[in-house]
This record gives C-alpha cells, sequence and structure tokens, in this order.
C-alpha cells in the first residue's frame, strides 16, 4: 500500500511529513519530529533511520542542548535529492525541478506542439528536465547512461543540484490517463495520443522512476498541499483550453476506479443549439464553456479571435459579446459544479487554468452553484481561485513522486 492509499489518520507523523518538516526547517531533530507528530521518540527514529538509509535525509552535526546531551540535527542532503516534474498543455509546458518539500528549485516554461505527438513531445520534455536536474540530457536513441541515484552527468547544475540527485519524474497529461498503468485512453484534441504508454515509453529514456497522471488531479494534488492541507475534502476545476476537475477525499487524491473520477469534461449541459463535443456526444461541459468552445462560439458570430488569449482580451476590453459567452460558461461549469457539490459535501471549490483569471466567469460560477446547492452544503463553503500560481500543477507532480520515493523505501 502506498502513501496515497493510506488513510488520513495513519500520515499524521508518516515519513512523508517527517520529511516535509526536516525540509522546510520546521524540525531540526528527532526530538523536534517526536513533538509535532506525537510519535514516541523510538518510532521517529525507526522511520528518520529509513530515511536516512534512503539517502533522503542526513545527520549535520549537533545542535543547542536543553539541558542533557545535545541532538543530533537533521537536514536534507546540500545538493542532494530532488524530483523533476512536466506539467503538459496543448500549446505550452511548465517544467521544473522540485526539493523533497515540494518547494521549486528551477522551473521554465517552453512552447509545444501536442499535434507533433507523444514520442516528440515528451522525448524533448524528459531532455530537458534531465538538463535542470544536472544530469545530461538522453540521446535521441533514447539511450542514458545515468548515475546510480538517477540522472546522469558528472557536476553540479547551475542551480546547485548534484548529478545523480534525480529521484523521479512526475508528468501531468491534459487527458484522461489510468493512473495504475501510464497509459492515455481517448485523449481530446491530442492526435496520435490514444492509447499511447508514457510510463514505458519513459522507462527506455530516463532510470528512474516515471509517474504519470492527469493534469487536473496534478493541479489538485498541488493547490491541495499548498493552500488546503487541512481541509478533508475538496474539488479543484481546471478550466483552460478544455475543462477538467481533481477530487480530493479524506485528505488524499481521489482517482475511482480506472483513474477517471473527476472527469466533469463530458458531462452534459443544457445548451440549444447543443455544439457536438470531441467525445461524439453534444452538449458536452468542454463543448459549451471550454477556452476552446469559446474561441468557437466567437468566430461563428463574426468574431475575429485565435485563440483563448485573445478571448480573454476581449473580455478585459468589454466586448460584450465575448462577456456574455463568459457568464454563459460560468453558469455551465456552475450547473455541474452544483450537482458534485451537493452530491460530494466539499469543504473547497477552487478553480484554476486561465479562465480562472475571467471575473464574469467566476462570478457567474458562484452565483449558480449558490442558487443551485442545497444550503447545508454552501454553508461554509469555500469557491475560489487557485492560489498558487503557474507551478501548481509541477508542485503536485512533484509531490506525486515524493510519495512514490518515500513510500517505496
Amino acid at each position: 500500500m502506498t502513501i496515497d492509499d493510506a488513510p488520513r489518520e495513519a500520515l499524521r507523523g508518516g515519513p512523508r511529513e517527517l520529511l516535509r518538516w526536516v525540509a522546510t526547517g520546521a524540525a531540526v531533530s528527532r526530538a523536534d519530529l517526536s513533538r509535532l507528530s506525537g510519535l514516541s521518540p523510538s518510532t521517529v527514529s525507526q522511520r528518520v533511520e529509513a530515511l536516512i538509509n534512503q539517502g533522503l535525509l542526513e545527520e549535520a552535526g549537533a545542535g543547542r542542548s536543553r539541558g542533557g546531551r545535545r541532538p543530533r540535527q537533521l537536514a536534507v542532503p546540500i545538493g542532494g535529492a530532488v524530483v523533476g516534474a512536466i506539467d503538459l498543455g496543448a500549446h505550452h509546458a511548465r517544467i521544473g525541478t522540485l526539493d523533497l518539500s515540494g518547494r521549486v528549485v528551477q522551473a521554465r516554461t517552453l512552447p509545444v506542439r501536442i499535434e507533433d505527438g507523444p514520442e516528440s513531445v515528451l522525448g524533448t520534455l524528459l531532455a530537458e528536465v534531465t538538463a535542470l536536474a544536472g544530469g545530461a540530457a538522453p540521446g535521441a536513441s533514447g539511450g542514458a547512461t545515468a548515475a546510480p541515484g538517477g540522472a546522469s552527468g558528472a557536476s553540479l547544475a547551475a542551480g546547485g543540484v548534484a548529478a545523480g540527485a534525480l529521484r523521479g519524474i512526475g508528468i501531468g497529461i491534459p487527458g484522461p490517463v489510468q493512473h495504475a498503468t501510464g497509459r492515455i485512453v481517448s485523449p481530446s484534441r491530442m492526435p496520435g495520443w490514444n492509447g499511447f504508454d508514457v510510463a514505458a515509453f519513459c522507462a527506455g529514456r530516463v532510470d528512474v522512476p516515471v509517474i504519470v497522471d492527469n493534469d487536473a488531479n496534478l493541479m489538485a494534488l498541488g493547490a491541495h498541499r499548498t493552500a488546503h492541507a487541512e481541509m478533508d475534502h475538496a474539488v479543484y476545476i481546471k478550466a483552460g483550453t478544455g475543462i477538467g476537475s481533481g477530487v480530493i477525499s479524506s485528505g488524499q487524491l481521489h482517482r475511482g476506479a480506472q483513474g477517471s473520477a473527476g472527469d466533469i469534461s463530458h458531462c452534459r449541459v443544457v445548451a440549444d443549439p447543443a455544439p457536438l463535443c470531441s467525445c461524439g456526444n453534444a452538449g458536452c461541459l468542454e463543448a459549451v464553456a471550454s477556452g476552446a468552445a469559446l474561441v468557437t462560439a466567437l468566430r461563428e458570430q463574426g468574431v475575429p479571435v485565435d485563440d483563448l488569449t485573445g478571448v480573454l482580451r476581449l473580455i478585459d476590453d468589454g466586448d460584450r459579446h465575448a462577456t456574455a459567452l463568459a457568464r454563459q460558461a460560468g453558469r455551465a461549469i456552475g450547473e455541474i459544479l452544483a450537482v458534485v457539490v451537493n452530491f460530494f459535501n466539499p469543504q473547497v471549490v477552487a478553480i484554476g487554468g486561465r479562465l480562472a483569471d475571467c471575473e464574469p466567469l467566476l462570478a457567474s460560477m458562484r452565483a449558480t452553484l449558490y442558487e443551485r446547492c442545497l444550503p447545508l452544503a454552501t454553508q461554509t463553503l469555500l469557491i475560489e481561485r487557485v492560489a498558487a500560481g503557474q507551478d501548481v500543477g509541477i508542485t503536485g507532480a512533484a509531490h506525486l513522486v515524493i510519495d512514490h520515493v518515500v513510500s517505496a523505501g
């Protein structure tokens, strides 16, 4: 059983949390960890020794005495372990390396063409991530000679990360992912990606674990760990070119039986006439309220617009056609979320992605939720924007890998 599968009450003082406390400076000794976790000193020592044996913690000298023997200080090794992260979108990808507390070490945004296919896109992004981590980029043939700890290379990277420090890579895909296998299943607007085995492809190019998930799930994980870690139940919506959502239940990412939990994009909303969706049905949320849908609707009204950036610019300029469509999109999203909120009863609903900055959409979504939901469901419900910024996806990807690395030990 992995940490993600464990009951929430079992996580208090678990290896991941002990590591996070040391990495963030909240604890510098075993005594500190025992105080924070409420665990016995012997249990803490066992878990700390396991983390030391994995190379995730080290003893860094003696601390200040409080009346007895000076405690041995704990630290994350300098220039030590990092994880790589890729948050893939239709036109851009955010890549980075993060430390074991989930803090960004380095990050970059790169242009991509999703239609170039998985081998080209993922091959390039893997090379960029291993370069950020201080390793040599994988060759075009897919062969990379890696050091025992992970990525290859013989010197420190610009960010002070030791070669061989890469412990794993997390990848977010803008489409349905069968998490257990790392295979993409029937994605929209991703020609050539259906059925592609991302995990197998990456295994031939890097010598560290690669974990794949839907991008909305990783946004949810990153946003929850960053802003709402104390909340047990939350729903996070990613609204950009497409629409998706991630669900946190009992403090953990909930994927469902096959990994499709939270996929609201193909829920039907009332629309007349109902536009055709990429899935073949009519009136799906994505066909009505996504960024791509707004671009299409404006063009049909004779408004010249190239992409979502152009739509948002029109809304900021007060264009009545674009603003009306944004309000309609917000109502459609709110109608679907009202069902989710009534059924699931989360503590927070947060929206991220580029459409989260569209105030008419957000206001319309919020109003629809309050109108359609039971008073008990919205009594203390937070409805807000995802506040973690552009790195929320790579943060979620990193935490996915950190959980795996810690639990694997």
